[in-house]
């Protein structure tokens, strides 16, 4: 198939066109020639702006936008891409809801006006909340069978407690449960305003072209401008939390809270992660735990930035007799990156590594939706891939020795930890 030459000159240096909607939504599209489309609608409120009595409800409503609007029935919505080969989805986060769209470049009216019929004309009729409360209930299982997702979701609570950020996205059973079609209706009405929505779009159309459908099918909806404000979350003191399970290996999780969004330090902290225990199979944690000694198949270390704070973490899955050691072997390799700033050499392999896997994750048109929609909500601009890399170089590492020294010290993390009945 020959597309339509748009845009065709599209480099390193290319930023995606960002404009708003006459009702205040904002819009950030990449153009991108291809016959794959990907568009959304971020919603900028997930788990962590629930109240006191409403735990699991970002993530019920997320469930339940697909159970029916004001001209759809559930099977209509399911059906509207899936028929003709494209496919919808949704999810939530600590602090987003998404809606999201994957089609062919020419059904993005199609796509558009489904996304914007279920995010404002669902209906949430009884019948169709009260089936997806089971649904919700069988999910909260499924990770209770899963160990080594459900770990992850408890750790948030170790550091954080019975705040939202402490709480699963997912909610309780008795919390699912009490939940009503008038309790998704507020929740929805207080998150759905203008400065919290953002429309994402990565595909082969032009923004002109783009600005009228979403005219057409968002611009029109009346929205506040009043955003809630979310309450700062608050770190709880360092502690070592152990629990017996079923299961035959051990499951381990080390971690503290670490820096937010708008921190100078998240870069560093990012490269630093990367190197540690990243997705390269060449990770510090993998090559030691797993390629050197081979006492365990999962190893790895994750961070993730949030408005206010963050968590840094490092995930172990290991036999029991080989426990003690990973442990040691973990505390090992951060104290080295205390201990010792990297030469030049190692920071610019480190550098390199980061760069190549960023610019093959801007090949994803998905992947580019989404952090498109995340900077623009949380930095009002969105930087060329060429102005992160420059940005990254400028990062010593005397800093990066800084901030390991900050965060790395074995004595400030908390831990999880699933052992063997």
């Amino acid at each position: 198939m020959i597309f339509p030459q748009e845009n065709p000159n599209i480099s390193m240096t290319h930023s995606p066109d960002i404009f708003t909607l006459s009702n205040g939504i904002r819009v950030v599209h990449e153009f991108m020639p291809r016959e794959a489309a990907h568009c959304g609608l971020m919603i900028a409120a997930g788990s962590r702006d629930e109240g006191e009595n409403e735990h699991g409800l970002a993530h019920f409503l997320e469930h339940c936008l697909f159970k029916g609007t004001a001209k759809r029935k559930t099977y209509q919505i399911l059906s509207r891409l899936d028929s003709v080969g494209g496919e919808l989805n949704a999810f939530t986060s600590k602090e987003e809801t998404w809606i999201h769209a994957t089609h062919q470049y020419q059904d993005y009216e199609r796509a558009i006006e489904l996304i914007a019929d279920i995010a404002f004309h669902s209906v949430f009729p009884k019948h169709e909340t009260d089936k997806e409360k089971d649904v919700i209930i069988d999910e909260i299982n499924s990770y209770k069978d899963s160990p080594g997702e459900m770990i992850f979701e408890e750790f948030d609570a170790v550091l954080f407690g019975n705040q939202p950020m402490g709480r699963s996205i997912l909610g309780t059973e008795k919390s699912i449960a009490s939940f009503t079609s008038r309790d998704l209706k507020n929740f929805q009405k207080r998150i759905m305003n203008s400065g919290q929505l953002i429309f994402s779009s990565a595909g082969n159309i032009t923004t002109e072209r783009l600005r009228l459908l979403l005219e057409k099918y968002l611009g029109k909806q009346k929205l506040t401008t009043t955003i809630a404000q979310r309450k700062k979350v608050r770190a709880l003191k360092r502690k070592d939390v152990i629990e017996q399970r079923e299961i035959h290996q051990v499951h381990f999780v080390t971690g503290r809270p670490a820096y937010s969004f708008d921190d100078k330090r998240r870069p560093g902290l990012a490269l630093l992660n990367n190197l540690l225990g990243g997705p390269a199979m060449n990770n510090r944690l993998s090559m030691v735990i797993r390629e050197k000694h081979g006492i365990a198949y999962h190893v790895d270390s994750n961070y993730a930035p949030f408005s206010d704070s963050g968590i840094f973490c490092i995930y172990l899955a290991t036999d029991v007799q080989h426990f003690e050691k990973a442990q040691r072997l973990i505390r090992g390799e951060l104290e080295k990156l205390c201990d010792q700033a990297l030469t030049a050499r190692q920071l610019n392999e480190m550098r390199r590594q980061v760069i190549g896997q960023m610019i093959l994750a801007h090949d994803s048109g998905s992947a580019l939706m989404f952090n498109n929609a995340k900077s623009l909500q949380v930095f009002g601009e969105i930087d060329s891939i060429q102005e992160i890399v420059s940005k990254l170089n400028a990062i010593t590492a005397e800093e990066l020795h800084a901030i390991a020294v900050d965060m790395f010290q074995p004595n400030t993390f908390s831990s999880l930890t699933y052992v063997p009945i």
